[in-house]
């Protein structure tokens, strides 16, 4: 039986667009990526909200999960939510099959440690990247998973001012 989209939610997420000293973006390359000529699907850190947690919360709680980073603040949060629908082949297949796809709100947060504090193979969470690095604005969109291209290029938009 086919899965009407239309009657599934987004999941309540957070977005984290972590800038560090020089104004560069982080980004992490998702594991079991499709190899692409841009080396595979990279993103900025995300994740799911607890029933009744704090979006701040939430926001420093992925963070950690999925970097390690522990020196980091808050900057700003986005304005409005941002909705990104899963393509078909994952509907079904992500999160139970429960969602057509996520609701986030993003975060602006100043990272102020040490490169050396990055971690992405976590001892207490699952592993979300195989590699990391610092990427300036003007390449996000480039090497971003494609379906999520048009909520990145609202968040540049909203949070530009942060960015070098």
């Amino acid at each position: 039986m086919p899965i009407d989209v239309s009657q599934l939610p987004y999941r309540p997420c957070v977005g984290l667009l972590v800038l560090n000293k020089s104004g560069m973006v982080w980004v992490g390359r998702r594991v079991g990526s499709p190899n692409q000529a841009g080396g595979g699907w990279w993103q900025m850190p995300q994740g799911g909200i607890d029933e009744g947690e704090d979006h701040t919360v939430a926001a420093l709680r992925e963070l950690r999960e999925e970097t390690g980073m522990r020196s980091a603040r808050i900057l700003r949060a986005s304005a409005t939510w941002h909705n990104y629908d899963l393509p078909r082949e994952l509907l079904g297949r992500v999160w139970g099959g429960k969602y057509r796809g996520q609701t986030q709100k993003w975060f602006a947060l100043q990272f102020d440690g040490a490169d050396s504090e990055i971690n992405i193979k976590p001892e207490d969470h699952d592993q979300e990247f195989d590699l990391w690095r610092w990427a300036p604005k003007s390449e996000l969109i480039s090497i971003v998973v494609p379906f999520k291209r048009d909520v990145y290029v609202k968040v540049l938009e909203e949070f530009g001012d942060l960015i070098v």
